[in-house]
C-alpha cells in the first residue's frame, strides 16, 4: 500500500431516483416476507416522472399461487410503494406519493429457476444464482468502514434528518455527497475536499438563501467530519451547478441496483457485480455479501488484522461455495490461509455453512428488514434487534479460539 495518497467516496440520498427505486424494492421484499419467510422475491422498480413501475418474478403463499394473486394483494403491494415515496418526503409537482401512476408487472417465478434453488429429496437448497461476492472490513472508522465511504453517508443521513425534522425546511429530499481524503500510512489525515448536492427550496440558489444554504452545509460537514481532519485547505464544492430545484424521479429516472458501490464499501473494496435490494436472501448476491461483511468486520473487530477482504463464489442450484478467499492486505496477525480455515470453521459453528440456507438461517434473513438498509448503505449500520445482524461482532472471540 502507497503511503500517501488521496481516495474519494460518493453516497447519495434516500431521495436520489435509484435509491427511491431500491428503497421501493426492499419495501415490496419486506411485504412479500411479512407474508411468508420462504417467499421468493426479484422485483425491479423504474422510477421517472410522476411513475412507477415494478417487473420482476415472485413466488409467495397467501399473495401469489398458481399463477394468481389473492383478494387485496395488488392493493397492498401499491400501498406500500406511495407510502414509501411518502415516507421520503415526495410531494412535488413531478413526483408526488398520492397522484404518481403506478404499474405493477411483477409475475410468477419461473419453474426451471425455482426447481434449482428449492430443496428437494436429498438436495439441499442451492444458490438463487452463479456469482462472486466480497466482505471487507477496515479501521478507518469505529463502525470498521472506509472512512470516505462512512463520512459521505452520515453527512446525507444529517441532512435527511433535518429535512424530516424541519430543522432545514429549505431541504428537498434529493442529494448527493462525495468525501475526499489524504491518507497517511493507511489511515486518513486530511480531507481535502466535500462535495455536497442538494435538491433545494425556490429561491435557495441566490443572494442570502444560497449562503444560507452553504452555510448549513458546512455545519453538518463539521458535525460529522473529525476536527482534526478539517482546515482552511478543504475545498467545498456546494451545489456547483447552481440551481437543484427539479430532482429525485422528475429530474432523471431511476433503477433499482444502480448504486452498488454506494451500497458497499465507496470504492475501496472489490464489488462483484450483484445488487442487493429487491432480492429475498435465497439470492446470494445479497445474503453472501452480507455474510462476508459479517465474517470480515469479525476479523477486523478480533484485532487479527487492519484490513480484510473476504470472496466467495457460487454455481445456480448448488449450495456449497466454490470457493472462500481471504485477504488481510499485509495487515494479518497470522497467514491469510489460516484464517481462510478459521473463517470456515467458524461459518460452521456459527453460520451453518456458507450456504444459502446456512446464512438465511444464521443471519435470521427471512424477516422484512430490508427497506431499513436499501439507503445510506447496507453496512456500516448499528445493529438493532433483528436489522443489521450482519453489522455485529459477536464473532471475534470464536475467531481468535480457532485460530490459538
Amino acid at each position: 500500500m502507497r503511503s500517501s495518497y488521496l481516495f474519494t467516496s460518493e453516497s447519495v440520498s434516500e431521495g436520489h431516483p435509484d435509491k427511491v427505486s431500491d428503497q421501493i424494492s426492499d419495501a415490496v421484499v419486506d411485504l412479500f416476507l411479512s407474508k411468508d419467510p420462504e417467499a421468493r422475491v426479484a422485483c425491479e422498480t423504474l422510477t421517472t416522472t410522476n411513475r412507477v413501475v415494478l417487473a420482476g418474478e415472485i413466488r409467495c403463499r397467501g399473495v401469489y399461487e398458481n399463477g394468481d394473486w389473492a383478494p387485496g394483494a395488488l392493493e397492498q403491494i401499491e400501498d406500500a410503494v406511495r407510502q414509501t415515496v411518502k415516507d421520503i418526503g415526495y410531494e412535488q409537482d413531478g413526483f408526488h406519493w398520492q397522484s404518481l401512476t403506478f404499474e405493477n408487472l411483477l409475475h410468477g417465478q419461473s419453474a426451471h429457476i425455482a426447481q434449482g434453488v428449492d430443496a428437494s429429496g436429498n438436495k439441499d437448497e442451492g444458490a438463487g444464482d452463479q456469482g462472486i461476492m466480497f466482505g471487507f472490513a477496515c479501521d478507518e472508522t469505529p463502525d470498521l468502514m472506509p472512512a470516505t465511504l462512512d463520512y459521505s453517508h452520515k453527512i446525507l443521513q444529517r441532512m435527511a434528518a433535518d429535512r424530516h425534522s424541519g430543522a432545514a425546511p429549505f431541504l428537498e429530499p434529493d442529494a448527493k455527497s462525495q468525501v475526499t481524503l489524504r491518507f497517511e500510512n493507511g489511515q486518513p489525515a486530511a480531507c481535502t475536499a466535500i462535495v455536497v448536492s442538494t435538491q433545494h427550496a425556490p429561491g435557495y440558489d441566490e443572494g442570502e438563501k444560497e449562503a444560507e444554504l452553504k452555510a448549513y452545509v458546512r455545519k453538518v460537514v463539521a458535525a460529522v467530519l473529525p476536527g482534526e481532519l478539517l482546515s482552511d485547505e478543504t475545498v467545498y464544492h456546494i451545489n456547483p451547478t447552481g440551481t437543484f430545484e427539479i430532482g429525485g424521479p422528475d429530474g432523471d429516472a431511476g433503477l433499482t441496483g444502480r448504486k452498488i458501490i454506494v451500497d458497499t464499501y465507496g470504492g475501496a473494496a472489490p464489488h462483484g457485480g450483484g445488487a442487493f435490494s429487491g432480492k429475498d436472501p435465497t439470492k446470494v448476491d445479497r445474503s453472501a455479501a452480507y455474510a462476508t461483511r459479517y465474517l470480515a468486520k469479525n476479523i477486523v473487530a478480533a484485532g487479527l488484522a487492519k484490513r480484510c477482504t473476504i470472496q466467495v463464489a457460487y454455481a445456480i442450484g448448488v449450495s456449497e461455495p466454490l470457493s472462500l478467499y481471504v485477504d488481510t492486505h499485509g495487515t494479518g496477525k497470522v497467514a491469510d490461509d489460516k484464517l481462510e480455515a478459521a473463517v470456515a470453521e467458524v461459518a460452521r459453528e456459527k453460520l451453518a455453512g456458507l450456504t444459502p440456507r446456512g446464512i438465511r438461517e444464521g443471519l435470521g434473513l427471512n424477516k422484512p428488514i430490508y427497506r431499513k438498509a436499501a439507503a445510506y448503505g447496507h453496512f456500516g449500520r448499528k445493529p438493532d434487534g433483528d436489522f443489521f445482524p450482519w453489522e455485529r461482532t459477536d464473532l471475534a472471540d470464536a475467531l481468535k479460539a480457532a485460530l490459538a
